[in-house]
């Protein structure tokens, strides 16, 4: 077992079990806070509140960061999710676990703690983080739910290296076919966290997100990992376009396929350390499948086409996301962005005519419109070193 935060190995009484769901008698070490509250974070906060009660290295208790918000009666989010143990208006309905702590004071939530899970709209992390610098424990570990990128003059940056730039920690991601609802009422799921170096770290994050109903898959590809979280998204921009013209199944096949060709060969131009077997993990071709059969980007696109484009993607997700936030159209600009400075929009043609089409340039029906490109793996692969 790693050594604790405080460099001393935990006194072990029985050996560690690799099994994610198993109990240890083990003095409490970790202590976990959740960096924000949507859908998908309260999901996770009771994933994780039902596995720090079992498991004796954690304790029990599980901070929520809550960007606090004021409810149609009157009262704040956070009090609201403390007095009745659910998020009223992003997970409704279900019991979060008596541990789980809503705090809507960023720096207090996470002052005690050492294991950070992010899970906010990928365009707020910059500012979290920058409030964040110098408040968090020594040796303090993150991981990263966020489906996202940012764009810098020097090329794009995964949110898991923006969060330990800013902050000075590792951190690692999680990513997978992971619809929070169903997860919410415990139907079976999988996911997978990449990491870089620490396997151990890793483990650990695994078993602080494991159940029974939630299986976890640990691989050592960071990038790919996250890339496929963040591209998929994109897709099923594309994949919602379809559905809106009732093109039908054999056309939103195609769409996939061209999709998931276009993450692998983008992410290895990005990062040539990509593994092409991370695109068979959960967060690879079953995350591009469900996001694009269920997910809320493929929702929006699809009202979006049936609309003519005559309504904005800002109008529908505030008219159909209850307060989520959309990540697709804006991961398409990014994405686009860098294309366009490196001249490889026709090596890209789903991903940018996604774009063209969220931004107004090219109508719905474009997206089965443009000439597919074969792209030459060798030719990718070889541009790579040079990126």
């Amino acid at each position: 077992m790693a050594p604790s935060i405080e460099g001393k190995r935990p006194e072990v009484k029985s050996p560690m079990n690799t099994t994610c769901c198993n109990r240890e008698e083990i003095t409490p070490r970790y202590r976990v806070t959740v960096v924000g509250s949507g859908n998908w974070g309260s999901v996770a906060a009771k994933l994780i509140a039902s596995n720090t009660v079992k498991l004796p290295i954690f304790h029990d208790e599980v901070r929520m960061w809550v960007f606090e918000e004021i409810l149609p009666g009157g009262e704040k989010l956070s009090k609201a999710i403390n007095q009745t143990n659910e998020n009223v208006k992003y997970l409704p309905g279900i019991k979060l676990g008596k541990n789980v702590i809503a705090d809507p004071d960023l720096e207090n939530a996470v002052k005690e703690a050492n294991m950070l899970v992010f899970v906010t709209p990928h365009q707020f992390v910059a500012g979290i983080c920058k409030r964040l610098v110098g408040k968090i424990k020594p040796n303090t570990e993150a991981i990263s739910l966020i489906k996202g990128m940012e764009v810098k003059t020097e090329g794009p940056c995964m949110i898991s290296k923006l969060i330990t730039d800013m902050l000075g920690i590792n951190c690692c991601v999680l990513m997978g076919a992971n619809i929070a609802n169903e997860i919410a009422v415990e139907k079976f799921s999988e996911a997978t966290i990449g990491y870089k170096q620490d396997k151990e770290v890793a483990q650990r994050w695994a078993r602080l997100f494991c159940t029974p109903y939630f299986l976890v898959s640990v691989v050592q590809d960071v990038e790919g990992v996250e890339l496929c979280g963040t591209l998929k998204n994109v897709v099923a921009i594309a994949a919602g376009l379809v559905d809106g013209m009732n093109m039908g199944n054999n056309t939103k096949a195609a769409i996939m396929r061209i999709g998931l060709r276009e993450m692998r060969a983008l992410s290895k131009l990005l990062f040539p350390s990509v593994r092409d077997s991370t695109f068979f993990e959960s967060c690879g071709v079953a995350d591009l499948i469900t996001t694009c059969l269920g997910g809320r980007n493929r929702k929006v696109a699809e009202a979006f086409a049936k609309s003519g484009g005559k309504r904005s993607f800002d109008e529908l997700e505030a008219e159909l996301l209850g307060g989520q936030k959309l990540q697709g159209v804006s991961t398409a600009k990014e994405v686009y962005e860098i294309l366009s400075h490196r001249g490889w929009q026709a090596i890209f043609p789903l991903f940018t005519t996604v774009h063209e089409i969220c931004i107004g340039q090219l109508p719905s029906s474009a997206i089965v419109e443009y000439s597919e490109q074969a792209t030459n793996f060798s030719i990718v692969e070889g541009l790579a070193q040079y990126c």
